[in-house]
């Protein structure tokens, strides 16, 4: 008789006494695959055979291969832990794929475009300029495809598994998760699905489904000549922006009065006008009514309230519209992965309810990134994932992320850089006999000889006796590439003092930031 194989692939012994060779090479083959624990962990020793009739076992889980779920399963994978990602798309996620990466080369060919506008100021002619979207999309979209065999290269060079497909939770005692047909389990599962573009309904608007979110901006074909983007938030000016340097005719359609009107009123106040001055149509206090199709283009019905008249409403249409974007926020992505079943708390709006430690209300499911709905920022979700591994592979039980004091960047024209409280938070938390604001407001030299202006705007927010600076925030000419310095004095404390004694870098914008008075 021979030593027979169970589904687990584990040897079973039928008769010890015959064929001893053959059980002590079996032997060996499975002392192989064990190897010593730490922090209670297997190290890749618990991934059981995928071809096998029952549920495979990890160490990890990752369901979503997007920017906080393979920075967790890379760092999960470094401390030893048998690692999987499950992925239904293209490995990076929103950022990779249809946010931070193609966003900021669609940005890049727009501040060539505004340059443009410069050239011949500084001398130079630039006569008989062209631009071919079809060019630059396809050198992006070839870049972005790199990127994705890049991360695919990473998983595979971490032996870390990747399972292609749609995730779902099952019945099952232990927290299991099916995909195409077969099933997945871990003592640590990590939701790391991201979110998508918020869509309005037909019975919201008639004639929605006409226009496109923010991950259709990728697939368009051509530049269009006639753009409507619908929204505040800073996808709403980044899109608009971009369109509309590229020599797309914008309107950008807001409720209120102003964009980005969670940020400081300061920056909320300067973009709206910089968007104005810029040539962007900019309809306040407004919302689209309805939307149509005409063999001319679209035709975008708006409503728009006059605060001045009791908000009386007129009706206006804007026509022959080629592109219609909708950026009015966006959802969590959990639909179909049944986390109902699994016991996992989400809010109003749907987001996974964790606590400090990416924790959910169900003990070995985890959550991090925009599926969480808190800072909605491709390095937190990072950050986050990287703690969480720490903490579950290498025993360090304190490891969690700390979000106070992100720093985040709109790359709009020109950019914002904000880091910290506003000035409306630091009131509302310290009182406002304790909150000290310095604040500027210059032209950049740059602009020192151009006929197109723009305008750089610097704030601080101070608290305290001693002024900490507790905010900054400012928008212009290279505040995006400025923010990330500044920001690791104001993680570590700095004061108004410390700015004050730090000696100037001259000539820059930055050197404002430590002369206010």
């Amino acid at each position: 008789m021979r030593p027979t194989t169970a589904h687990s692939g584990h040897v079973l012994l039928t008769c010890p006494k015959d064929n001893i060779n053959m059980l002590f090479v079996n032997m060996c083959r499975l002392l192989r695959t064990v190897s010593l624990t730490r922090y209670g962990v297997t190290r890749r020793s618990m991934a059981s055979d995928p071809t096998a009739a029952h549920t495979t076992r990890f160490d990890f889980l990752v369901i979503g291969g997007g920017s906080g779920g393979l920075a967790g399963a890379r760092r999960a994978a470094e401390l030893g832990a048998a690692t999987a990602v499950i992925e239904s798309h293209r490995l990076g996620g929103t950022c990779v794929n249809v946010g931070c990466v193609p966003k900021k080369v669609m940005w890049n060919a727009a501040v060539h475009a505004e340059y443009l506008h410069d050239h011949s100021d500084y001398g130079f002619d630039v006569e008989n300029v062209h631009f071919s979207w079809e060019i630059l999309k396809a050198k992006r979209d070839a870049y972005v495809s790199r990127l994705n065999r890049i991360y695919r290269n990473n998983l595979d060079k971490a032996k870390i598994t990747t399972i292609q497909g749609h995730a779902r939770f099952t019945s099952d005692p232990e927290p299991t998760v099916e995909v195409g047909g077969r099933k997945y389990t871990a003592p640590h599962i990590l939701i790391a699905t991201g979110g998508q573009p918020s869509v309005l309904s037909e019975a919201e608007v008639p004639g929605a489904g006409l226009g496109i979110s923010s991950d259709g901006f990728f697939e368009l074909e051509s530049l269009p000549k006639r753009s409507v983007i619908v929204g505040a938030g800073y996808i709403a000016v980044e899109m608009a922006g971009i369109l509309s340097t590229l020599g797309s005719k914008t309107s950008l359609i807001i409720r209120q009065t102003g964009v980005l009107r969670n940020f400081d009123s300061f920056i909320s106040t300067n973009c709206t006008k910089e968007l104005q001055n810029s040539g962007i149509d900019v309809w306040k206090n407004s919302h689209v009514k309805s939307v149509c199709k005409t063999d001319r283009g679209l035709e975008v019905t708006l409503v728009t309230k006059d605060p001045e008249k009791n908000n009386e409403e007129k009706i206006s249409t804007i026509q022959e519209v080629d592109c219609l974007l909708w950026a009015i926020g966006r959802q969590p992505n959990t639909s179909g992965l049944n986390i109902g079943e699994m016991g996992v708390d989400t809010d109003e709006k749907g987001h996974i309810v964790v606590d400090e430690f990416q924790n959910t209300s169900r003990p070995g499911i985890y959550a991090v990134g925009d599926v969480c709905g808190k800072a909605l920022l491709t390095p937190v979700a990072i950050a986050a994932g990287r703690k969480l591994a720490h903490r579950l592979f290498e025993g360090k039980k304190d490891s969690k992320l700390d979000y106070s004091t992100v720093p985040t960047v709109v790359f709009s024209h020109p950019p914002i850089g904000t880091v910290g409280l506003t000035e409306e938070e630091a009131i509302t938390s310290r009182g406002k006999e304790n909150v000290k604001i310095y604040n500027t407001s210059f032209t950049p030299m740059y602009h020192a000889i151009t006929s197109r202006k723009s305008l750089c705007i610097m704030k601080l927010v101070c608290v305290g006796k001693e002024e900490k600076v507790v905010g900054l925030h400012m928008q212009g000419l290279g505040c995006d590439e400025m923010l990330q310095g500044f920001s690791v004095a104001i993680k570590m404390g700095a004061t108004k003092a410390d700015f004050d004694k730090t000696i100037a870098i001259h000539p820059t914008s930055s050197e404002e930031f430590v002369t206010m008075r």
